[in-house]
């Protein structure tokens, strides 16, 4: 049987609240919640507002990471939120996952991380075998499976960031049995535990657009009866990855999108030069970014078809046949293996994967096809 790890993020830079319910830890925000940070991987969604000098690094300060061995019976689901938090102990899905995980007999254990430092410990579980030119390598025959616990996009992201940091050679130590397309080996997969189900409505994150089960009891049935489904990733030149997508662009206070510049490119296509303005551009891997308002940005993303689709919407003056000037939005589209974003005037806010930053230089993706991937049924 399998020794399962039920991942945790546990800070509040990793999601609001660190608990992962929004706001504060049990509810309602405190100042220090919502006060801007120079360093985050959150899962807000604010387009209007960034903060300047955030690098992505999904985690927060040291700490020391809270382990249990969780034994049948042990998830108590009917403790108040309130208690939950004061005890750091999990929350209910991470319990439940837990309890449906025992009952099949399989030997698991919850972690709570706060720093990269402690995810990288769980991540170390999933090493392969020493190799002869002594690269860290997954190991392909694991009998440890990794559930992750996520409030938000940038949760997951934030652990897929580290199995790509463990795990990816140098470009000096390229093994010869590394795929031509990939700069990395097939990351191990993973589980995702949506902890708040009300994502799956109206806002649809990535469990929801993958279609994958939100129940404790469905995502243990994935874990311990499903198999790998393999999903593209995108990788950028700043050191972080991207699951979903990325949105570039800002409104302002009354919600009006702000005009900027920037050369986007896609492969060899050129989408604008940088001489006129922008309203918004999508790189998408999946569709959480695919419409903006009523405006359809990308028309066909799929997160494993070995490409990422591009769009951007650039507003056009035109004249009616009275002479009259109106503005109609012009969106164009590409798709390839790599894009391209250079501002050409001050700082692009973007939210990526939920995470929002200031783009203030060139900044560019690539696919990584099929790199990593996610227990289903």
């Amino acid at each position: 049987m399998y020794d399962v790890v039920l991942l945790t993020l546990g800070s509040e830079r990793d999601a609001p609240g660190g608990c992962g319910s929004g706001g504060a830890c049990c509810g309602g925000a405190t100042a220090a919640d919502t006060a801007p940070t120079s360093q985050t991987d959150t899962g807000q969604t604010s387009t209007g507002q960034t903060n300047a000098g955030q690098t992505d690094t999904g985690q927060a300060s040291t700490g020391q990471a809270k382990t249990d061995r969780t034994n049948a019976g042990q998830g108590n689901t009917g403790q108040a939120d309130a208690e939950q938090c004061a005890t750091e102990r999990p929350r209910v899905p991470v319990l439940a996952c837990a309890d449906a995980l025992n009952a099949r007999g399989a030997r698991v254990e919850t972690v709570t991380a706060r720093s990269d430092a402690e995810i990288d410990a769980v991540l170390a579980r999933l090493d392969g075998p020493a190799r002869p030119d002594g690269l860290t390598w997954p190991d392909p025959d694991s009998k440890t499976r990794l559930v992750v616990a996520t409030a938000s996009d940038g949760q997951l992201r934030a652990v897929l960031r580290r199995l790509v940091k463990r795990y990816a050679p140098a470009p000096s130590k390229r093994p010869a049995d590394l795929p031509g397309n990939r700069t990395l080996p097939d990351l191990p997969p993973v589980a995702v535990l949506p902890l708040d189900p009300a994502r799956g409505g109206t806002h649809r994150d990535l469990a929801a657009q993958l279609g994958l089960p939100r129940d404790p009891a469905a995502v243990a049935a994935a874990v311990l009866d499903g198999t790998p489904r393999r999903l593209d990733l995108l990788r950028n030149d700043g050191g972080s990855v991207t699951l979903d997508g990325a949105l570039l662009g800002a409104a302002d206070d009354a919600g009006r999108p702000l005009h900027w510049r920037a050369r986007v490119e896609v492969d060899d296509t050129i989408l604008t030069d940088g001489a006129e303005p922008l309203l918004a551009c999508a790189v998408g891997n999946a569709g959480g970014y695919a419409t903006l308002d009523d405006v359809t940005l990308l028309t066909a993303p799929d997160p494993a078809d070995g490409q990422v689709e591009v769009a951007v919407a650039v507003p056009v003056v035109v004249r009616s046949a009275w002479g009259r000037k109106r503005v109609r939005l012009e969106v164009r589209r590409a798709r390839g293996r790599a894009v391209s974003v250079l501002p050409r005037e001050g700082k692009v806010p973007y939210l990526d994967d939920g995470v929002e930053g200031e783009l203030t230089r060139k900044r560019s993706w690539w696919i990584e096809p099929g790199a990593w991937a996610v227990w289903s049924i």
